[in-house]
C-alpha cells in the first residue's frame, strides 16, 4: 500500500527555516526517485526539488541556494531543508515520485506559510 505522509510545515516569518519530512512506502517509492512539490495558493502543483538520474540533485531556480533535498534510505524518508524562506514559498508541500505520472497517488501534504 502506498503511503506518502509529509510533515514539518508551519508558520514562519520571512527569513526563517523549516525542515520537512516525508515518510514513504510502496513498491515503486524509493528515496532516490522522489521529489518535493509545492502547491501555492491559486497555482498548479510544481516540483521544487528532486533526485534525478544517476543520483543528481536538482532545484528550480527560485529555491536554489535556499532549499536542500536529502533522504534516508534506511528510514524511507525524504527531507527538505528550507532556509531563508520567502512569502512566495507559501503553499502546501508534497513529496512524490519524480517524474510523477498524472494517475499517481498523492498523499498528505504539509502547509507552509511564510509571513512578510
Amino acid at each position: 500500500q502506498v503511503q506518502l505522509v509529509a510533515s514539518g510545515g508551519g508558520v514562519v516569518p520571512a527569513g526563517g527555516s523549516l525542515r520537512l519530512s516525508c515518510a514513504v512506502s510502496g513498491n515503486r517509492y524509493r528515496v532516490n526517485v522522489m521529489g518535493w512539490y509545492r502547491e501555492a495558493p491559486g497555482k498548479q502543483r510544481r516540483v521544487v526539488a528532486w533526485f534525478g538520474y544517476g543520483g543528481t540533485i536538482n532545484y528550480v531556480d527560485s529555491v536554489k541556494g535556499r532549499f536542500t533535498i536529502s533522504g534516508d534510505n534506511a528510514k524511507n524518508t525524504v527531507y527538505l531543508q528550507m532556509n531563508d524562506l520567502k512569502p512566495e514559498d507559501t503553499g502546501v508541500y508534497y513529496c512524490n515520485l519524480y517524474p510523477v505520472d498524472p494517475f499517481d497517488f498523492w498523499g498528505q501534504g504539509t502547509q507552509v506559510t511564510v509571513s512578510s
